[in-house]
């Protein structure tokens, strides 16, 4: 095992047009990315791993250029592997649908920076540019959208923010003690449909989320459409986006996803136990292409994925 495993892909920074009081790019780099240390940042600049876009190096003492872009590698002490393939739906020339599996990060982030759904495909297609252009939890599988120009994101980003493109998600969780009740009864009648909108903040530690009195700002709706023995089948369409929005969501109806971490009671930090993945899968974008008005509806079996 090396001693440290440096991204394949560099990351880059935009440095901002509004600040004064960094004479040096290492100076807002410091700054900037606190939690990685200033030692760690001399060490890195020292060992030519920092570079402005044309490749030319930038050194401890070079100059803040505000809008110039800073390009970096980040390293991590080891980088598991997770054995689970990514798989591309769709290609043109402008986006590519692809399904990414659990586990696997969207982009470099933590302990991940070669592990992740963005550098595999740069390297499966040798599209360097290759960005996403929304988000998903690294421990929920289901289709992503990708750009192919990072310069179009933001008119596919903004399907997403202006409600313009078809989420649909599917879940398993076990049923209350009421439904299975009813179902084990005969009595219960599919689907059964909840609305769920109320307000999320974030939680403690900051990256989970928690329901707090106040003025709605998230909303779902969840369609419980099969069981089978206990664990019941659901249809989740988020309305609004909201960070583990689905996952709070099935909380507040009694029912959490299965194999869920974070809800309803964080877990302790442990290694990924790939036999226990959250059931819970994106499996349909249905948009029409803001650049060229082509209509997309790209769909997975989720039901049969999920019951792996």
């Amino acid at each position: 095992m090396p001693s440290s495993v440096r991204a394949s892909q560099a990351s880059y920074v935009v440095l901002p047009e509004n600040v004064t009081d960094k004479p040096t790019v290492l100076s807002f780099l410091v700054e900037r990315f606190e939690q990685v240390g200033s030692e760690i940042w001399r060490e890195r600049i020292i060992d030519g791993k920092v570079h402005w876009q044309d490749g030319s190096l930038i050194e401890l003492g070079t100059a803040f250029k505000p809008r110039a872009r800073v390009y970096y590698y980040r390293e991590v002490k080891s980088e598991a592997k997770v054995p689970f393939e990514e798989k591309i739906l769709y290609r043109d020339e402008q986006i590519i649908l692809a399904f990414k599996p659990h586990f696997l990060a969207l982009h470099p982030s933590g302990n991940f920076v070669n592990e992740c759904l963005v550098n595999r495909l740069r390297l499966k297609t040798g599209i360097e540019t290759l960005v996403p252009a929304h988000r998903l939890d690294r421990a929920t599988a289901g289709i992503v959208l990708m750009v192919l120009n990072p310069e179009a994101r933001t008119q596919y980003h903004d399907l997403f923010k202006n409600h313009q493109i078809t989420k649909e998600y599917q879940a398993l969780a076990i049923l209350t003690p009421e439904l299975l009740a009813r179902y084990q009864a005969g009595d219960l009648v599919l689907p059964i449909h909840w609305t769920v909108k109320n307000c999320m903040v974030k939680g403690e530690p900051s990256f989970t989320m928690k329901v707090v009195e106040g003025e709605p700002n998230t909303h779902s709706e969840i369609s419980l459409i099969q069981v089978i023995n206990e664990i019941g089948v659901f249809d989740l369409s988020p309305i609004t986006g909201r960070t583990h929005q689905l996952r709070v969501h099935m909380q507040s109806l009694g029912m959490p996803i299965l194999n869920d971490t974070c809800y309803p009671n964080l877990q302790p930090k442990s290694a990924d136990d790939y036999a226990r993945p959250l059931k819970l899968v994106a499996k349909r974008l249905k948009f029409n292409d803001p650049l060229t008005s082509q209509p997309h509806d790209i769909q997975v079996d989720g039901i049969t994925y999920l019951l792996k």
